[in-house]
């Protein structure tokens, strides 16, 4: 399999690409950022993805398979960059995947689409509305690029489309959105919540998505798939294992402490996700593609604890 990675540089990008090369597969990666010391045998192109010259490498390397992970979810981000990043360029990406007959294209979403409310069941299936731009407005650039992406279900029907929905990641790289949440040695709570929290470890996730595209390039597979690991846990326990001390505190005073005393820089939106869960059903991934998790949960902190 030709296989085409937006986003390579990105640590969950440089994990996809290696595991596809192990496999075998031929790898072509796009970021304007470098990878300095990529494997030799990846195919480098340090460009933007709305320029044409990330155009020309749809046109030329005619890939199989097209794994689109360029997008941001740092909410610290300029906004209007944000957007440009995540809507503008997955519309590229699947433009340019339509126009030069890629077979299959996955865009890697996250499981944060659904939105944490109180209302919200505790287990979303792949048909739950998207309720995080009314929670979190900073994720509605997000929400649209994953509206986007599914839209080629019907629009490109020739294509074979798969939206990942995945959840947390954590590992050894320490990279991501809970790895930042994590990162000091208080964590803050809020005082009277306890949400359960899905992780994954990044190995997983990658195996995960390298399967996923093999199986859309080969096979039939298409459509929206939630992506978990292990059973979710107690956000307690989620601090506990990976070494550090939960810190609850009354939820008017955190957005004033986040980013001081040691505790993670968040915005005030994030809130809600201190307070409710979100998890994912992937009973459907599963069963379309046999995947499974190699990794526990409290393996996959320990990798981060002790990295």
């Amino acid at each position: 399999m030709r296989l085409l990675v937006t986003g390579i540089s990105s640590n969950l990008g440089r994990l996809v690409a290696s595991l596809a090369l192990q496999q075998g597969h031929t790898v072509i990666g796009i970021d304007r950022r470098p990878w300095p010391d990529a494997p030799r045998a990846i195919e480098m192109h340090a460009v933007d993805l709305q320029k044409r010259a990330a155009e020309d490498v749809f046109r030329t390397r005619r890939p199989d398979a097209v794994v689109h992970l360029a997008t941001v979810s740092h909410t610290s981000d300029d906004a209007d960059d944000r957007h440009r990043i995540n809507l503008g360029g997955t519309r590229a990406a699947f433009d340019y995947s339509d126009r030069y007959g890629v077979g299959a294209c996955v865009f890697v979403g996250r499981h944060t689409f659904y939105g944490a409310a109180p209302d919200t069941p505790l287990y979303h299936i792949e048909t739950d509305p998207p309720l995080a731009v009314a929670t979190f407005p900073e994720l509605a650039d997000l929400v649209a690029a994953d509206l986007f992406a599914a839209s080629a279900l019907w629009r490109v029907p020739r294509m074979r489309t798969v939206i990942l929905r995945m959840c947390y990641t954590i590992g050894p790289s320490r990279k991501g959105t809970l790895a930042h949440y994590l990162r000091g040695p208080r964590v803050p709570m809020v005082l009277g919540f306890d949400p359960l929290y899905q992780l994954m470890h990044e190995e997983d996730a990658a195996r995960a998505i390298v399967l996923t595209a093999h199986n859309a390039a080969e096979r039939e597979l298409r459509g929206v798939f939630n992506v978990a690991g292990p059973p979710p846990m107690p956000l307690s326990s989620v601090i506990r294992v990976a070494g550090r001390r939960a810190l609850p505190l009354p939820e008017p005073l955190l957005p004033r402490l986040f980013g001081h005393f040691g505790l993670p820089r968040l915005p005030s939106q994030s809130i809600e996700h201190l307070k409710h869960s979100v998890v994912v059903d992937d009973t459907a991934f599963r069963e379309a593609t046999g995947f499974d998790h190699t990794w526990d949960e409290g393996e996959a902190l320990r990798s981060f604890r002790f990295a």
